[in-house]
């Protein structure tokens, strides 16, 4: 398998409620499946909207609200500041067409370019925002630490309404409303909202005001449904890998079942085309590794303006133009990757104290791409089970990072408590549990990496650092089926927090060869077992070395093979490491 400087090792999951608590009635495996994953009741099963808990929960709601309808009362000119990710893109195209549909007529978006501006509402970005002379600003997926861009905003003239759902500072901005589940004290009971999970609830709220004001009774002035927007609103929770608790499997179920049932954006249902998908048998993984790297591509390479563009578009042929371009970007930003990803694992190799006996590794590269260091950050963390900061320069005299985490350590926690430390460390900082970014002068780097592995040790236990393989256990021969396939499809969505089911067994090895230059096709046949099965493993750092193997013990999802007109099942290797035969 790739590059692996840590040993993995296989740990099956454990129930943590009992499988039959309120689960009668459905099959063993999914039982143990949903066990394993806190469902404790059927309740916690059902994925239709009247589930959702009440937008006036959220507790800048009424006053976020209170804004939006004076704005569409007195048609204010209303801007959108979007972000540059596959979040901010998709909560700036619900932004613009939900208000829109509920009938605030002037509304235009701005998304900052991240290699002139950087991210979210600085002072430059009102700045520029002012040249279109809005009454008001709108953020979404960003604007919670936006303390100067506030103050910029108001010396203006400007109101600011801020969505977000990143973790808030000490300090918040000074805006007229702020809506952000993580703020101290609100009610919400879901914390794992994605931005443009936000922004879809304040359209909730706001069509909810209006019908009370009786604006859709009457003749022509039927009540705009918001189901449409829900395969933008999955989307975007799933490419920003926030987890999938109750309410956003809610949300991304619904949206999956508008993109299946052929009343997708068109703009969504171009870039699954391109990235060869079916609109028909989208799954949460079709969208957070097909659509969204390609949505993604325009905002690590270009513009964002360009993904927002294509999502916003009703015209077919025009959706697909814009994806087209985005596909062709998305394989730039897939061959900048590799040769960024190489070029960090060759620094990995040499390191003169092992990646084994290290709690944290820092990164950086003269040559590497701002744009790109998120990817990096995340393939390393993955290959070494280590908290990753990766940094390119900033084009001026600076550098940016992008950071992931490992279970442990909540990182968007220890650059805080870095910054609170250590005062003119960081220039500016964001994120979450498991994701962040940062800038730095650049001769602060080699501080910033003795500090940041320090800090790690503090927080990391033996246990957190070891690589593990969390599975399912093993299936009986007899359930490695079609049936049983598409029957965990179904059972879904999978994502971050709520993972795909992944099974462990030992196997034959019958038959092996090379696709391509780092895939294998194999078949395989249950140690124990008398049928063989079709197998392929993606991404085999030498595969040649596998071919001749005659055993192994894999970690492996049960998976539908559509070719042409046949479906089979079909074991997609996730890690694999040899037995003696």
């Amino acid at each position: 398998m790739p590059y692996h400087p840590v040993k993995k090792k296989i740990v099956r999951r454990l129930p943590t409620v009992p499988p039959e608590a309120s689960l009668t009635g459905l099959p063993p495996l999914l039982r143990r499946l949903y066990a394993a994953r806190r469902v404790g009741s059927a309740s916690e099963l059902d994925r239709s909207l009247h589930r959702l808990p009440s937008p006036w929960l959220l507790s800048g709601m009424e006053a976020m609200v209170d804004q939006l309808e004076e704005a569409l009362r007195r048609q204010r000119r209303l801007l959108v500041i979007a972000d540059y990710d596959a979040d901010g893109a998709t909560a700036c195209a619900v932004a613009v067409r939900g208000l829109r549909a509920l009938g605030l007529e002037q509304v235009a978006y701005l998304v900052p370019n991240r290699f002139r501006f950087g991210y979210g509402l600085t002072p430059e970005i009102v700045a520029l925002a002012a040249e279109r002379r809005p009454e008001l600003l709108l953020t979404v997926d960003n604007g919670i630490a936006a303390l100067d861009g506030a103050e910029a905003a108001r010396a203006r003239g400007m109101r600011l309404l801020i969505t977000d759902h990143h973790t808030p500072g000490a300090e918040l901005p000074a805006a007229a409303a702020i809506v952000n589940p993580l703020l101290p004290g609100d009610p919400f009971p879901g914390k794992s909202l994605a931005g443009v999970g936000v922004m879809f609830y304040v359209l909730m709220a706001l069509r909810q005001r209006l019908r009370q004001r009786g604006r859709f009774a009457g003749p022509g002035r039927a009540e705009p449904p918001l189901g449409p927007l829900l395969d933008l609103v999955a989307l975007g929770t799933v490419a920003d890998v926030v987890s999938l608790d109750p309410i956003n499997r809610i949300l991304v179920h619904q949206g999956l079942g508008r993109i299946r049932a052929g009343r997708g954006a068109p703009g969504l249902v171009a870039l699954l085309e391109a990235a060869g998908r079916k609109a028909g048998q989208a799954t949460a993984a079709d969208l957070g590794f097909a659509v969204g790297p390609r949505l993604n591509a325009a905002g690590r390479l270009d513009d964002m303006s360009l993904g927002i563009e294509c999502l916003l578009a009703d015209d077919g042929e025009a959706a697909r133009s814009m994806a087209a371009r985005l596909d062709a970007l998305n394989r730039e930003r897939q061959q900048l990757e590799e040769r960024m990803k190489q070029q960090a694992l060759a620094y990995l190799d040499a390191l003169e104290v092992p990646v084994g006996d290290r709690f944290a590794l820092c990164l950086f590269d003269e040559g590497w791409h701002q744009g790109v260091i998120g990817l990096v950050a995340s393939r390393v963390k993955d290959l070494t089970h280590r908290p990753v900061a990766v940094f390119a320069p900033d084009g001026e005299d600076g550098v940016k990072g992008s950071l992931r985490s490992i279970p442990g350590i909540h990182i968007r926690d220890l650059l805080s408590d870095l910054a609170t430390g250590h005062p003119r460390l960081i220039r500016r900082f964001g994120g979450h549990a498991m994701a962040a970014g940062l800038s730095l002068e650049r001769e602060a780097l080699p501080r910033f990496a003795e500090l940041f592995e320090a800090e790690a040790g503090r927080r990391l236990s033996p246990e957190d650092l070891e690589h593990a393989v969390h599975t399912d256990g093993a299936l009986e021969e007899h359930e490695l089926n079609l049936a049983v396939a598409e029957q965990l499809r179904q059972a879904g969505p999978w994502g971050q927090g709520f993972p795909e089911p992944l099974f462990d067994g030992e196997f034959q090895v019958l038959d092996s060869r090379v696709l391509g230059e780092r895939h294998l096709k194999l078949r395989l046949r249950p140690v124990h077992g008398a049928r063989s099965f079709d197998a392929v493993a993606f991404g085999v750092a030498e595969p040649a070395a596998w071919r001749d193997l005659p055993a192994l013990r894999a970690a492996y999802r049960l998976e539908v093979n559509e070719y042409r007109e046949s479906r089979a099942v079909q074991l997609r290797l996730e890690y694999m490491e040899g037995l003696e035969g």
